[in-house]
Protein backbone atom coordinates (compact mmCIF):
# COMPACT_ATOMS: atom_id res chain seq x y z
CA UNK A 1 0.00 0.00 0.00
CA UNK A 2 1.36 3.42 -1.01
CA UNK A 3 2.39 6.20 1.33
CA UNK A 4 -0.03 9.06 1.75
CA UNK A 5 0.20 11.48 -1.20
CA UNK A 6 -3.28 12.99 -1.44
CA UNK A 7 -3.34 16.58 -0.09
CA UNK A 8 -5.22 17.62 3.07
CA UNK A 9 -8.01 19.35 1.11
CA UNK A 10 -8.73 16.01 -0.60
CA UNK A 11 -9.85 14.60 2.77
CA UNK A 12 -11.66 17.85 3.51
CA UNK A 13 -13.76 17.40 0.35
CA UNK A 14 -14.45 13.74 1.18
CA UNK A 15 -15.67 14.88 4.64
CA UNK A 16 -17.84 17.67 3.21
CA UNK A 17 -19.38 15.32 0.67
CA UNK A 18 -19.62 12.50 3.21
CA UNK A 19 -22.16 14.32 5.33
CA UNK A 20 -23.82 16.50 2.70
CA UNK A 21 -25.19 13.40 0.97
CA UNK A 22 -27.14 12.43 4.10
CA UNK A 23 -28.42 15.86 5.22
CA UNK A 24 -31.73 15.63 3.36
CA UNK A 25 -32.70 12.02 4.13
CA UNK A 26 -31.38 11.82 7.71
CA UNK A 27 -29.83 14.85 9.42
CA UNK A 28 -32.87 17.12 9.05
CA UNK A 29 -35.22 14.48 10.47
CA UNK A 30 -32.75 13.77 13.30
CA UNK A 31 -32.55 17.43 14.33
CA UNK A 32 -36.20 18.29 13.60
CA UNK A 33 -37.92 14.97 14.31
CA UNK A 34 -41.01 16.42 16.07
CA UNK A 35 -41.36 19.07 13.31
CA UNK A 36 -41.01 16.49 10.51
CA UNK A 37 -43.71 14.31 12.09
CA UNK A 38 -46.10 17.31 12.28
CA UNK A 39 -45.31 18.88 8.90
CA UNK A 40 -45.69 15.63 6.95
CA UNK A 41 -48.52 14.30 9.16
CA UNK A 42 -46.63 11.13 10.10
CA UNK A 43 -46.30 9.02 13.23
CA UNK A 44 -43.05 7.36 14.39
CA UNK A 45 -43.85 4.06 12.65
CA UNK A 46 -44.53 5.76 9.29
CA UNK A 47 -41.30 7.73 9.44
CA UNK A 48 -39.54 4.48 10.37
CA UNK A 49 -41.03 2.85 7.26
CA UNK A 50 -39.68 5.66 5.04
CA UNK A 51 -36.23 4.82 6.41
CA UNK A 52 -36.95 1.15 5.69
CA UNK A 53 -37.68 1.84 2.03
CA UNK A 54 -34.38 3.73 1.92
CA UNK A 55 -32.71 0.74 3.59
CA UNK A 56 -34.07 -1.84 1.14
CA UNK A 57 -32.90 0.15 -1.89
CA UNK A 58 -29.59 0.87 -0.14
CA UNK A 59 -29.03 -2.82 0.49
CA UNK A 60 -29.16 -3.69 -3.20
CA UNK A 61 -27.11 -0.57 -3.98
CA UNK A 62 -24.30 -1.60 -1.61
CA UNK A 63 -23.86 -4.85 -3.47
CA UNK A 64 -23.73 -3.39 -6.97
CA UNK A 65 -22.23 -0.01 -6.07
CA UNK A 66 -19.19 -1.57 -4.34
CA UNK A 67 -17.55 -3.00 -7.48
CA UNK A 68 -18.42 0.25 -9.31
CA UNK A 69 -16.11 2.10 -6.90
CA UNK A 70 -13.24 -0.20 -7.91
CA UNK A 71 -13.83 0.65 -11.58
CA UNK A 72 -14.26 4.48 -11.67
CA UNK A 73 -12.51 7.41 -9.93
CA UNK A 74 -14.22 8.34 -6.62
CA UNK A 75 -14.45 12.05 -7.56
CA UNK A 76 -16.89 11.56 -10.47
CA UNK A 77 -19.15 9.09 -8.67
CA UNK A 78 -19.35 11.28 -5.54
CA UNK A 79 -20.17 14.51 -7.45
CA UNK A 80 -22.97 12.91 -9.52
CA UNK A 81 -24.43 11.35 -6.35
CA UNK A 82 -24.58 14.75 -4.63
CA UNK A 83 -26.32 16.46 -7.56
CA UNK A 84 -28.96 13.73 -7.82
CA UNK A 85 -29.53 13.79 -4.04
CA UNK A 86 -30.00 17.59 -4.07
CA UNK A 87 -32.67 17.22 -6.80
CA UNK A 88 -34.66 15.03 -4.39
CA UNK A 89 -34.68 17.98 -1.99
CA UNK A 90 -36.99 19.88 -4.36
CA UNK A 91 -39.57 17.09 -4.05
CA UNK A 92 -39.07 16.97 -0.26
CA UNK A 93 -39.69 20.74 0.01
CA UNK A 94 -43.10 20.34 -1.66
CA UNK A 95 -44.30 18.22 1.35
CA UNK A 96 -45.44 15.30 -0.80
CA UNK A 97 -47.95 12.65 0.29
CA UNK A 98 -46.79 9.69 2.40
CA UNK A 99 -46.63 7.40 -0.67
CA UNK A 100 -44.48 9.86 -2.63
CA UNK A 101 -42.30 10.35 0.45
CA UNK A 102 -41.60 6.60 0.52
CA UNK A 103 -40.62 6.69 -3.18
CA UNK A 104 -38.37 9.69 -2.48
CA UNK A 105 -36.59 7.79 0.30
CA UNK A 106 -36.10 4.87 -2.11
CA UNK A 107 -34.59 7.29 -4.64
CA UNK A 108 -32.25 8.66 -1.96
CA UNK A 109 -31.29 5.09 -1.06
CA UNK A 110 -30.03 4.77 -4.63
CA UNK A 111 -28.28 8.16 -4.99
CA UNK A 112 -26.50 8.13 -1.62
CA UNK A 113 -25.39 4.50 -1.67
CA UNK A 114 -25.04 3.07 -5.19
CA UNK A 115 -22.96 6.00 -6.47
CA UNK A 116 -21.53 7.28 -3.23
CA UNK A 117 -20.84 5.03 -0.28
CA UNK A 118 -17.98 2.76 -1.42
CA UNK A 119 -16.15 5.59 -3.29
CA UNK A 120 -16.19 7.64 -0.08
CA UNK A 121 -14.67 4.80 2.00
CA UNK A 122 -12.12 4.04 -0.71
CA UNK A 123 -11.05 7.69 -1.06
CA UNK A 124 -10.53 7.83 2.72
CA UNK A 125 -8.38 4.69 2.69
CA UNK A 126 -6.27 6.18 -0.10
CA UNK A 127 -5.72 9.36 1.92
CA UNK A 128 -4.77 7.37 5.05
CA UNK A 129 -1.93 5.54 3.29
CA UNK A 130 0.11 3.04 5.30
CA UNK A 131 0.26 4.82 8.61
CA UNK A 132 -2.85 6.91 9.20
CA UNK A 133 -5.94 4.71 8.81
CA UNK A 134 -7.27 5.53 12.30
CA UNK A 135 -6.72 9.23 11.72
CA UNK A 136 -8.24 9.14 8.21
CA UNK A 137 -11.46 7.45 9.37
CA UNK A 138 -11.57 9.34 12.68
CA UNK A 139 -11.30 12.63 10.80
CA UNK A 140 -13.84 11.40 8.24
CA UNK A 141 -16.46 10.57 10.85
CA UNK A 142 -15.60 13.45 13.16
CA UNK A 143 -15.54 15.86 10.25
CA UNK A 144 -18.84 14.53 8.94
CA UNK A 145 -20.20 15.07 12.43
CA UNK A 146 -19.04 18.67 12.40
CA UNK A 147 -20.57 19.28 8.95
CA UNK A 148 -23.82 17.72 10.20
CA UNK A 149 -23.72 19.88 13.32
CA UNK A 150 -23.23 23.03 11.26
CA UNK A 151 -26.11 22.05 8.97
CA UNK A 152 -28.22 21.34 12.09
CA UNK A 153 -27.36 24.70 13.67
CA UNK A 154 -28.01 26.52 10.40
CA UNK A 155 -31.31 24.65 10.10
CA UNK A 156 -32.44 25.60 13.60
CA UNK A 157 -31.44 29.22 12.88
CA UNK A 158 -33.33 29.39 9.56
CA UNK A 159 -36.32 27.64 11.13
CA UNK A 160 -36.53 30.10 14.03
CA UNK A 161 -36.09 33.08 11.64
CA UNK A 162 -39.16 32.11 9.67
CA UNK A 163 -41.38 31.40 12.67
CA UNK A 164 -42.96 34.70 13.60
CA UNK A 165 -45.21 33.64 16.48
CA UNK A 166 -43.92 32.11 19.70
CA UNK A 167 -42.33 28.71 18.99
CA UNK A 168 -44.63 26.73 21.27
CA UNK A 169 -47.70 28.31 19.61
CA UNK A 170 -46.57 27.92 15.96
CA UNK A 171 -49.19 26.18 13.82
CA UNK A 172 -48.49 23.40 11.30
CA UNK A 173 -48.73 25.80 8.32
CA UNK A 174 -46.13 28.10 9.84
CA UNK A 175 -43.83 25.20 10.81
CA UNK A 176 -44.11 23.89 7.24
CA UNK A 177 -43.24 27.23 5.66
CA UNK A 178 -40.18 27.62 7.92
CA UNK A 179 -39.06 24.02 7.37
CA UNK A 180 -39.39 24.45 3.58
CA UNK A 181 -36.64 27.08 3.66
CA UNK A 182 -34.45 24.77 5.73
CA UNK A 183 -34.84 22.05 3.07
CA UNK A 184 -34.20 24.34 0.08
CA UNK A 185 -31.08 25.96 1.54
CA UNK A 186 -29.73 22.51 2.47
CA UNK A 187 -30.37 21.17 -1.06
CA UNK A 188 -28.56 24.18 -2.58
CA UNK A 189 -25.50 23.57 -0.41
CA UNK A 190 -25.45 19.83 -1.29
CA UNK A 191 -25.42 20.69 -5.02
CA UNK A 192 -22.63 23.23 -4.48
CA UNK A 193 -20.48 20.65 -2.64
CA UNK A 194 -20.93 18.42 -5.72
CA UNK A 195 -19.29 21.09 -7.87
CA UNK A 196 -16.38 21.47 -5.43
CA UNK A 197 -15.78 17.70 -5.49
CA UNK A 198 -15.95 17.47 -9.30
CA UNK A 199 -13.40 20.24 -9.84
CA UNK A 200 -11.04 19.90 -6.87
CA UNK A 201 -11.01 16.33 -5.49
CA UNK A 202 -8.30 15.16 -7.87
CA UNK A 203 -5.60 12.67 -6.99
CA UNK A 204 -2.27 11.76 -8.51
CA UNK A 205 -2.93 9.95 -11.82
CA UNK A 206 -0.48 7.19 -10.81
CA UNK A 207 -2.52 6.45 -7.64
CA UNK A 208 -5.75 6.64 -9.61
CA UNK A 209 -4.45 3.86 -11.92
CA UNK A 210 -3.27 1.84 -8.90
CA UNK A 211 -6.67 1.82 -7.19
CA UNK A 212 -8.87 1.15 -10.23
CA UNK A 213 -9.52 -2.26 -11.77
CA UNK A 214 -10.56 -2.71 -15.41
CA UNK A 215 -13.13 -5.25 -14.39
CA UNK A 216 -14.21 -7.09 -11.28
CA UNK A 217 -14.19 -10.86 -11.59
CA UNK A 218 -16.09 -13.49 -9.61
CA UNK A 219 -12.77 -14.83 -8.30
CA UNK A 220 -11.99 -11.41 -6.77
CA UNK A 221 -15.36 -11.40 -5.01
CA UNK A 222 -14.60 -14.92 -3.71
CA UNK A 223 -11.17 -13.74 -2.54
CA UNK A 224 -12.84 -11.00 -0.48
CA UNK A 225 -15.42 -13.44 0.95
CA UNK A 226 -12.65 -15.77 2.13
CA UNK A 227 -11.32 -13.14 4.54
CA UNK A 228 -12.54 -13.67 8.15
CA UNK A 229 -12.28 -9.88 8.71
CA UNK A 230 -15.04 -9.30 6.13
CA UNK A 231 -17.49 -11.55 7.99
CA UNK A 232 -16.61 -10.15 11.41
CA UNK A 233 -16.96 -6.57 10.14
CA UNK A 234 -20.48 -7.39 8.93
CA UNK A 235 -21.52 -8.13 12.55
CA UNK A 236 -19.47 -5.29 14.09
CA UNK A 237 -20.93 -2.68 11.75
CA UNK A 238 -24.48 -4.03 12.14
CA UNK A 239 -24.25 -3.65 15.94
CA UNK A 240 -22.54 -0.24 15.82
CA UNK A 241 -25.06 1.01 13.28
CA UNK A 242 -28.03 0.03 15.45
CA UNK A 243 -26.42 2.23 18.11
CA UNK A 244 -26.06 5.09 15.66
CA UNK A 245 -29.70 4.78 14.59
CA UNK A 246 -30.82 4.89 18.23
CA UNK A 247 -29.19 8.32 18.70
CA UNK A 248 -32.09 9.54 16.51
CA UNK A 249 -34.46 9.28 19.47
CA UNK A 250 -32.61 11.67 21.80
CA UNK A 251 -34.48 14.75 20.55
CA UNK A 252 -37.77 12.85 20.99
CA UNK A 253 -36.68 11.69 24.48
CA UNK A 254 -36.07 15.35 25.30
CA UNK A 255 -39.65 16.14 24.30
CA UNK A 256 -41.45 13.06 25.71
CA UNK A 257 -39.53 12.45 28.93
CA UNK A 258 -37.66 15.69 29.70
CA UNK A 259 -40.66 17.80 28.54
CA UNK A 260 -38.71 20.19 26.26
CA UNK A 261 -40.36 22.24 23.45
CA UNK A 262 -39.65 21.85 19.69
CA UNK A 263 -36.66 24.18 19.54
CA UNK A 264 -35.12 22.85 22.78
CA UNK A 265 -35.55 19.29 21.44
CA UNK A 266 -33.85 20.26 18.17
CA UNK A 267 -31.02 21.78 20.21
CA UNK A 268 -30.51 18.43 21.95
CA UNK A 269 -30.21 16.84 18.49
CA UNK A 270 -27.65 19.49 17.53
CA UNK A 271 -25.71 19.03 20.79
CA UNK A 272 -25.29 15.39 19.79
CA UNK A 273 -23.96 16.42 16.41
CA UNK A 274 -21.26 18.52 18.07
CA UNK A 275 -20.09 15.59 20.24
CA UNK A 276 -19.38 13.50 17.15
CA UNK A 277 -16.46 15.53 15.66
CA UNK A 278 -14.66 15.68 19.01
CA UNK A 279 -14.95 11.91 19.52
CA UNK A 280 -13.97 11.13 15.91
CA UNK A 281 -10.77 13.16 15.97
CA UNK A 282 -9.70 12.02 19.47
CA UNK A 283 -10.34 8.33 18.84
CA UNK A 284 -8.67 8.47 15.41
CA UNK A 285 -5.44 9.93 16.79
CA UNK A 286 -5.48 7.55 19.80
CA UNK A 287 -6.12 4.49 17.63
CA UNK A 288 -3.21 5.21 15.29
CA UNK A 289 -0.83 5.48 18.24
CA UNK A 290 -1.93 2.20 19.80
CA UNK A 291 -4.28 -0.41 18.33
CA UNK A 292 -7.38 0.40 16.32
CA UNK A 293 -8.95 -2.96 17.19
CA UNK A 294 -8.56 -2.43 20.95
CA UNK A 295 -10.31 0.96 20.79
CA UNK A 296 -13.09 -0.47 18.66
CA UNK A 297 -13.77 -3.07 21.36
CA UNK A 298 -13.65 -0.42 24.15
CA UNK A 299 -16.15 1.82 22.35
CA UNK A 300 -18.82 -0.90 22.49
CA UNK A 301 -18.27 -1.34 26.25
CA UNK A 302 -18.86 2.42 26.76
CA UNK A 303 -22.05 2.26 24.65
CA UNK A 304 -23.40 -0.60 26.83
CA UNK A 305 -22.79 1.40 30.02
CA UNK A 306 -24.56 4.49 28.62
CA UNK A 307 -27.49 2.42 27.34
CA UNK A 308 -28.02 0.91 30.79
CA UNK A 309 -28.33 4.37 32.39
CA UNK A 310 -31.35 5.07 30.17
CA UNK A 311 -32.75 1.51 30.12
CA UNK A 312 -32.90 1.23 33.91
CA UNK A 313 -34.89 4.46 34.17
CA UNK A 314 -32.27 6.49 36.03
CA UNK A 315 -32.70 9.42 33.62
CA UNK A 316 -35.96 11.23 34.42
CA UNK A 317 -37.45 14.72 33.86
CA UNK A 318 -35.91 15.99 37.09
CA UNK A 319 -32.38 14.76 36.29
CA UNK A 320 -31.29 17.30 33.67
CA UNK A 321 -27.54 17.04 34.24
CA UNK A 322 -27.70 13.22 34.30
CA UNK A 323 -29.61 13.38 30.99
CA UNK A 324 -26.72 15.23 29.31
CA UNK A 325 -24.02 13.09 30.96
CA UNK A 326 -25.81 9.92 29.82
CA UNK A 327 -26.16 11.28 26.27
CA UNK A 328 -22.43 12.02 26.36
CA UNK A 329 -21.58 8.44 27.41
CA UNK A 330 -23.82 6.79 24.80
CA UNK A 331 -22.61 9.16 22.08
CA UNK A 332 -18.94 8.56 22.97
CA UNK A 333 -19.33 4.81 22.59
CA UNK A 334 -21.50 4.93 19.48
CA UNK A 335 -19.45 7.57 17.62
CA UNK A 336 -16.11 5.98 18.52
CA UNK A 337 -17.25 2.61 17.14
CA UNK A 338 -18.54 4.32 14.02
CA UNK A 339 -15.24 6.17 13.49
CA UNK A 340 -13.18 3.00 13.71
CA UNK A 341 -15.04 0.17 12.06
CA UNK A 342 -13.64 0.84 8.59
CA UNK A 343 -10.25 1.90 9.99
CA UNK A 344 -9.57 -1.76 10.93
CA UNK A 345 -9.84 -2.93 7.29
CA UNK A 346 -6.08 -2.68 6.77
CA UNK A 347 -5.43 -4.61 10.00
CA UNK A 348 -7.86 -7.23 8.72
CA UNK A 349 -5.72 -7.66 5.55
CA UNK A 350 -8.34 -6.39 3.06
CA UNK A 351 -6.51 -5.34 -0.18
CA UNK A 352 -6.81 -1.63 -1.07
CA UNK A 353 -7.65 -2.27 -4.71
CA UNK A 354 -10.64 -4.41 -3.64
CA UNK A 355 -11.87 -1.91 -1.02
CA UNK A 356 -15.06 -1.05 -2.95
CA UNK A 357 -16.05 -4.69 -3.42
CA UNK A 358 -15.29 -5.50 0.26
CA UNK A 359 -17.23 -2.44 1.47
CA UNK A 360 -20.18 -3.45 -0.73
CA UNK A 361 -20.28 -6.98 0.70
CA UNK A 362 -19.73 -5.88 4.33
CA UNK A 363 -22.36 -3.14 4.04
CA UNK A 364 -24.90 -5.59 2.64
CA UNK A 365 -25.24 -7.07 6.14
CA UNK A 366 -23.73 -4.25 8.22
CA UNK A 367 -26.30 -1.64 7.22
CA UNK A 368 -29.45 -3.78 7.49
CA UNK A 369 -30.45 -1.63 10.51
CA UNK A 370 -31.51 0.89 7.83
CA UNK A 371 -34.37 -1.54 7.22
CA UNK A 372 -35.29 -2.81 10.68
CA UNK A 373 -34.08 -0.26 13.24
CA UNK A 374 -36.54 2.52 12.32
CA UNK A 375 -39.71 0.39 12.49
CA UNK A 376 -38.40 -1.49 15.58
CA UNK A 377 -37.83 1.79 17.44
CA UNK A 378 -41.14 3.17 16.15
CA UNK A 379 -42.95 0.05 17.38
CA UNK A 380 -41.32 0.16 20.83
CA UNK A 381 -42.12 3.87 21.20
CA UNK A 382 -45.75 3.60 20.01
CA UNK A 383 -46.40 0.34 21.90
CA UNK A 384 -45.50 1.84 25.29
CA UNK A 385 -45.85 5.62 24.99
CA UNK A 386 -43.69 7.79 27.23
CA UNK A 387 -40.75 6.73 29.32
CA UNK A 388 -41.36 2.94 29.13
CA UNK A 389 -41.07 2.86 25.33
CA UNK A 390 -37.83 4.82 25.46
CA UNK A 391 -36.42 2.41 28.06
CA UNK A 392 -37.13 -0.52 25.72
CA UNK A 393 -35.25 1.26 22.91
CA UNK A 394 -32.19 1.57 25.16
CA UNK A 395 -32.38 -2.11 26.15
CA UNK A 396 -32.19 -2.80 22.42
CA UNK A 397 -29.03 -0.63 22.30
CA UNK A 398 -27.48 -2.50 25.25
CA UNK A 399 -28.05 -5.91 23.62
CA UNK A 400 -26.64 -4.97 20.21
CA UNK A 401 -23.64 -3.17 21.74
CA UNK A 402 -22.83 -6.27 23.82
CA UNK A 403 -22.82 -8.47 20.70
CA UNK A 404 -20.69 -5.88 18.87
CA UNK A 405 -18.24 -5.74 21.75
CA UNK A 406 -17.75 -9.52 21.79
CA UNK A 407 -17.20 -9.63 18.01
CA UNK A 408 -14.73 -6.72 18.17
CA UNK A 409 -12.86 -8.55 20.96
CA UNK A 410 -12.55 -11.62 18.68
CA UNK A 411 -11.36 -9.43 15.75
CA UNK A 412 -8.78 -7.85 18.07
CA UNK A 413 -7.49 -11.28 19.11
CA UNK A 414 -7.41 -12.59 15.54
CA UNK A 415 -5.45 -9.67 14.06
CA UNK A 416 -3.51 -8.60 17.13
CA UNK A 417 -0.11 -9.53 15.76
CA UNK A 418 -0.78 -7.91 12.39
CA UNK A 419 0.94 -4.57 11.92
CA UNK A 420 -1.23 -1.54 11.17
Amino acid sequence: MHQKTAPWYFLLLVILAGESAFILPFVLSRVFRPTVLDAFGLDNVQLGLCFSVYGVVALVSYLFGGPLADKYPPRKLIAIALWLTALGGLVYASFPSYDVLKILYGYWGFTTIFLFWAPMIKATRVWGGNTSQGKAFGFLDGGRGLVGALFGTMGVLIFSLFITSEISKAGIAESREAFKYVILVSAGIVAFVGFLVWFFMKMDSRIEKEIILDKITISQIKEVLRLPSVWLLMIIILCAYVGYKITDVFSLYAQDVMLYDQVQSAQVGTFLLFIRPVIGVLIGVLADRTQTTFWLMTSFVIAVLGALLFATGLVSASATSLFFISILIVATGVYAARSLYFAVMQRGQIPLVLTGTAVGLISLIGYTPDIFAGPAMGYLLENKPGVRGHQDVFWMLAIFSSIGGLTAWYYHRLYKKGKD
